[in-house]
């Protein structure tokens, strides 16, 4: 059966945390980037976030993600680099062009964060499925209209991945070339595009009259068909990432 999340199953400790204790971690992990003005501390916070991608045996998943994200990052450096208004030290010229040193340390500051934006999501999104993640909200009371939408979110990639993988090969199987050079897969994209649009809108509908069949609308108390797991640390991880999170910001306005 295809996956339809991006979650990973893998036997490792970070896989045992609750969900909600991992989704305060990327909270805090990802505001502390941006509390923080040094790039020695955004770089510790990142680094300890890839540690805890490698303790949970997700570290090369991660990777393609961040790949992708460096073309903001390279947009960003670029533009700080080039146009930054206290532009004053040329760090190193490319030809007749000249990067300066102010708007290459903010280029790379913004780069730190972004790649722990990235990874501290990454810790959530592939050690946690996201029928847990969802369900430890609604007990805590998020509105079932807006897990639905958060689940659907969460689902979307790989489900678009999955629908087009499988119109490319029906498109295969009727002759049509799709691999080659640039403009050969450019012409091949534009036949693919309509079906991937059309399925993708049956397929909310067919949910949608799923979902009111089983009385997604209905009113009265819910009850769950799954029984959470209880993560005995989780409170204790919690304490411990808040009293962290309350220092470093005392610290960060105190200094």
């Amino acid at each position: 059966m295809t996956n339809m999340t991006l979650y990973v199953k893998k036997d490792s400790p970070v896989h045992s945390v609750d969900p909600l204790t991992k989704l305060l971690f990327a909270f805090y992990s990802i505001t502390l980037t941006y509390i923080v003005s040094s790039h020695l501390s955004v770089l510790l916070i990142l680094l300890s976030t890839l540690i805890i991608l490698l303790a949970g045996k997700v570290f090369k998943y991660i990777l393609p993600v961040i790949g992708v994200s460096f073309l903001l990052i390279l947009s960003i450096i670029i533009v700080q680099g080039f146009f930054h208004p206290t532009r004053a030290t040329v760090l190193f010229e490319v030809g007749p062009i000249s990067i300066y040193k102010e708007g290459f340390l903010i280029a790379f500051l913004i780069a730190l964060r972004v790649i722990n934006m990235v990874a501290a999501f990454g810790v959530l999104i592939l050690t946690t499925k996201p029928d847990d993640l969802v369900d430890s909200l609604l007990r805590k009371g998020l509105s079932p209209r807006f897990g639905y939408v958060l689940l659907s979110v969460l689902q979307i990639i790989p489900q678009m991945a999955s629908l087009t993988g499988k119109i490319t090969d029906a498109q295969r199987a009727r002759g049509m070339e799709t691999e080659g050079g640039l403009w050969m897969r450019f012409k091949s994209f534009i036949p693919l595009l309509g079906p991937v649009v059309l399925n993708s809108l049956s397929e909310t509908r067919e949910r949608s009259i799923a979902l009111e069949i089983r009385g997604f609308n209905a009113k009265g108390q819910r009850t769950f068909i799954r029984e959470t797991e209880f993560y005995q640390y989780g409170l204790f991880l919690k304490i411990l990432m808040t009293v962290i999170f309350i220092a470093v910001v005392v610290w960060r306005f105190v200094s």
